[in-house]
């Protein structure tokens, strides 16, 4: 029992040296930035007519560049939430698209930018809402949290070289 103490205990993440999973959160990042980028963009654009919903836009920029970096690292747990998130924003963004297009009329203040460009990134974060629920329950899908763990010396050592976390860079190993 002590031997098996004493033996060095390796973490290996199996699904996350996929081609797939790789793409996949690369993909949802960009998604949750572009989202953040539009989303910020329109808030600058229109902030003197935007009532009710500045905090929730601020929120949302905030939300979203919070939850690239922890997909960034690789946390499986919050492709749920931004799924989530993007369901609201895609209905907020789907009310609000064609709201802006009828501000043209008179007596109703002039945001920043054009209203046509507004209700414009409005329709077009859409689609990316979109995109980002279904790349990130793809993402899901391909359980990045699945772990192996390995002695030194249970493989032969051609194998263990091969397969040593450290040496890929991917991570140190786990205390025994």
């Amino acid at each position: 029992m002590a031997e098996e103490d004493e033996r060095q205990v390796y973490i290996d993440h199996p699904n996350r040296r996929k081609a797939t999973s790789k793409i996949t959160k690369f993909i949802v990042i960009i998604l949750l930035l572009v989202s953040a980028a539009i989303v910020v963009i329109i808030s600058v654009g229109g902030w003197d007519t935007i009532e009710g919903a500045k905090p929730v836009q601020i929120a949302y920029v905030l939300l979203y560049v919070l939850l690239a970096f922890f997909v960034l690292r690789w946390s499986r747990g919050v492709l749920p939430l931004i799924a989530a998130l993007a369901i609201v924003l895609l209905i907020f963004a789907a009310v609000s698209g064609p709201a802006w297009f009828d501000r043209d009329k008179t007596g109703l203040t002039d945001p920043t930018l054009d209203e046509g460009i507004l209700g414009m990134l409005s329709l077009i974060l859409i689609p990316v809402q979109v995109l980002l629920i279904a790349f990130s329950m793809r993402g899901f899908q391909q359980a990045w949290n699945v772990e192996v763990e390995y002695h030194e010396d249970d493989e032969e050592e051609d194998e263990r070289e091969e397969r040593r976390p450290e040496q890929r860079g991917d991570a140190a190993p786990a205390p025994a």
